[in-house]
């Protein structure tokens, strides 16, 4: 039998860490983010309508892992949503027409491990390609890690929606690799994910690379 090739460990890039500070959370229903382009708020039940509409394409939804088959399957885990809850969904509205276009969340938050994940983000066809969803993700993270606390940011997606990975690493996360056989699809396969992160100390340069592209023209 062949013998396993030895593994390397990994050095500790920051051997002299200091404590993080806690952070604030649970968030504020009340709390909205504002942009140039878009407004990002607490996705309430009264939006689930809305919601549903807009976004009611399995186009849309071919890399999630469910697909709401109406309004009421977004209301219901708002209902069952209880304070503290490590996911937190929001609403993203056009600042032009205040139509809702999207819906994405802070999910997998660890309170004590300062860091949280922004996912489930789909949105409707007529904004891909626009600065819809670089300026949520900018919203979101600069919320993160100026308000919140954050220490860490990360970012998921299917190994198959390359088009997600792309603008992901535009946003200018870090890849740390893939996460094999991670997660099932709503057709009951098991992906395979593809993991991206931002942390506290790569934020500034990060930020300043979003607003030159956001707001330089």
């Amino acid at each position: 039998m062949d013998e396993l090739p030895r593994f390397d460990p990994k050095v500790d890039p920051r051997p002299k860490d200091v404590v993080w500070q806690g952070i604030k959370w649970p968030i504020d229903t009340e709390t909205k983010l504002a942009g140039k382009f878009v407004l990002v708020e607490p996705l309430q039940e009264v939006h689930t309508q809305e919601l549903f509409d807009a976004l009611n394409s399995d186009e849309l939804w071919e890399h999630a892992i469910s697909r709401p088959k109406s309004a009421a399957d977004i209301a219901e885990p708002l209902r069952n949503r209880l304070s503290g809850s490590a996911w937190f969904p929001w609403i993203v509205r056009l600042i032009e027409n205040g139509e809702i276009v999207g819906t994405t969340s802070f999910m997998e938050t660890s309170a004590n491990d300062a860091r949280t994940e922004i996912g489930a983000t789909t949105y409707a066809k007529s904004v891909w390609a626009s600065k819809v969803n670089p300026e949520t993700k900018y919203l979101l993270l600069k919320y993160a890690f100026e308000e919140l606390g954050m220490g860490r940011v990360q970012i998921k997606t299917d190994i198959r929606n390359v088009r997600s990975q792309q603008a992901i690493a535009r946003l200018g996360a870090t890849y740390e690799g893939i996460l094999r056989k991670y997660q099932r699809r709503a057709d009951g396969t098991i992906r395979d994910t593809v993991l991206f992160s931002i942390t506290a100390e790569e934020w500034p340069k990060v930020r300043a690379r979003l607003e030159a592209r956001l707001y330089s023209e």
